[in-house]
């Protein structure tokens, strides 16, 4: 058992939330009990990860996508109520990390992603954006097949580069938009987790290969990582759920 704000600290010591300017509230978002003997992990906090978190008997939930986003409705009804009234009624934590999440070296969405595809050298290229280079080079045919062994999940790829891919970049999420980091910097392709339609024509008209290997998909690792910290550090039990979800 471990107490929740001793958690919280150590958490807080990791990820330096504090140095982000961030959508949403990074940290406790929902409060529950104070004593933690489980944790259970997802990449989003839904109903049917509240559902699981519940069954199993959980004491927090830690999440990459949270509550509380800048500009969304603040009212507590609908959805959000049935989410709210969920948690509180069984006395669960929520404690999410975005962008923090995203960022760490050891812990991070990106510094995970890199081990889940065998990229090898990752490292912070600007901003967000990572890079890395693969192990043997690959025709786009071919690694796009192994983002789909690698993730569970068919990437689209869209794009006109080189034809054999070696240098990559990368950050997941809903970061298509980081695509043009990835181009000054050279890489012959990018990955992330969402496209939207200029994406196509830059990657088309720049020379880049682009691959849209899903928002859920590319973000499964950093919660898991940093749930299995907390186990080393506190002893807690820590179990992850993935609730997928097609984007």
């Amino acid at each position: 058992m471990a107490e929740r704000n001793d958690i919280l600290k150590k958490i807080g010591e990791w990820l330096q939330p504090e140095n982000f300017q961030d959508y949403c509230p990074n940290g406790l978002q929902v409060e529950g009990t104070s004593d933690i003997k489980t944790v259970i992990s997802g990449v989003t906090a839904s109903k049917a990860l509240i559902e699981a978190a519940i069954e199993a008997n959980a004491d927090m939930i830690l999440v990459h996508h949270g509550y509380f986003w800048k500009g969304e409705d603040q009212r507590i009804q609908g959805m959000k109520r049935e989410r709210l009234k969920q948690l509180l009624d069984n006395d669960i934590n929520l404690v999410a990390y975005h962008l923090p999440l995203d960022d760490h070296p050891e812990y991070g969405n990106n510094r995970q992603l890199a081990d889940v595809l065998n990229i090898k050298n990752p490292r912070p290229l600007g901003g967000l954006v990572w890079e890395g280079e693969l192990e043997e080079a690959m025709s786009p045919e071919k690694f796009g097949l192994h983002i789909a062994r690698q993730l569970h999940r068919e990437p689209l790829w869209v794009g006109d580069g080189p034809a054999a891919i070696k240098r990559v970049g990368w950050c997941t999420g809903a970061a298509q938009g980081f695509i043009n980091t990835a181009m000054d910097a050279g890489l012959d392709a990018y990955i992330s987790g969402e496209i939207s339609e200029p994406t196509t024509h830059t990657a088309r008209e720049c020379g880049i290969h682009y691959y849209a290997a899903g928002h859920h998909a590319t973000e499964r690792y950093g919660v898991q990582a940093l749930g299995k910290a907390l186990v080393e550090e506190f002893g807690v039990t820590h179990k992850f759920i993935d609730c997928d979800n097609p984007v």
